[in-house]
């Protein structure tokens, strides 16, 4: 299991991770099948119904969605266009490109990319939700907000946790913590064992005032030392400061020092920065 990110820092490369996996799909695009009398039962539609150039393109989009995986963006975009080449709607090759290009720091073609696949797609929530993210990271919170609204509206969308996930850190940056709280909880009722929103929940509680609460998410995160990280181990210290518990607060930070000597954070708890 990947450690979780945390909030309180530039949008990290991290949580754009865990934001946007799965973001992409690459199923076969439904067709119309050939007519058949109206005193036969229509046949199921397989691959068979498929056109060639729609088989073409949905097998480049799974090299370019194996190749983002791995980072390789530029590769991964000679596929996309070549998805694009062979079938110009294919809304997810837009969508995919629309990351490709925000990974390669173009605003203007991966904005322009999310739009276009939203033309193709009105209502696909995991355009909703990488174009959301992506307005998040130029700092275009309600434009963001919006579009994480729309996807959980999506009926049967399959990414509402990961779309609360990401749509409470988006609100903490922009310095709405009680909406954030909201979003956050809302995820952590639908994924109680992930660490990635318990460690943001509490993240936000903490800056809420609220110690108890967020020492109690931050706790079940540090239970798992696969998971836990110097991000973790370093607001459970401060949570416990701020309670008055100053043997918690050495003992997370004796794990920070030991575990990640060369941390910031740990640098920080040496110097006493507890508000830094």
């Amino acid at each position: 299991m990947t450690a979780p990110a945390i909030l309180l820092r530039p949008l990290a490369a991290l949580l754009f991770a865990a934001a946007l996996a799965g973001c992409v799909s690459t199923q076969q695009r439904t067709t119309t099948p050939t007519a058949t009398p109206t005193n036969e039962t229509k046949d199921r539609i397989t691959a068979s119904d498929e056109p060639d150039a729609q088989k073409r393109a949905r097998a480049r989009m799974e090299l370019a969605s194996a190749y983002f995986g791995r980072g390789q963006m530029t590769t991964a975009l000679d596929q996309v266009k070549l998805a694009i080449v062979a079938d110009p709607l294919y809304g997810e090759a837009f969508n995919l490109r629309g990351l490709i290009y925000a990974n390669l720091g173009d605003a203007v073609l991966a904005e322009e990319s999310f739009r276009r696949a939203l033309l193709i797609n009105p209502r696909d929530g995991d355009t909703m939700h990488n174009y959301g993210y992506y307005l998040c990271q130029q700092k275009r919170y309600a434009e963001s907000n919006t579009l994480f609204a729309q996807a959980l509206a999506v009926p049967q969308y399959q990414g509402v946790t990961r779309t609360l996930l990401t749509q409470g850190v988006c609100l903490a940056h922009a310095g709405q913590l009680a909406e954030s709280e909201a979003s956050l909880t809302r995820a952590y009722e639908l994924d109680p064992g992930s660490p990635f929103v318990a460690t943001n929940l509490a993240e936000v509680l903490y800056r809420r005032g609220d110690f108890e609460r967020a020492r109690f998410y931050v706790r079940r995160v540090n239970a798992l030392p696969e998971v836990s990280n110097a991000q973790t181990l370093w607001l459970a210290a401060r949570i416990e400061q701020k309670l008055g518990n100053w043997q918690g607060t050495t003992e997370f930070g004796r794990q920070l020092t030991n575990r990640f000597p060369e941390s910031r954070e740990a640098s920080a708890f040496s110097r006493g920065a507890f508000d830094e």
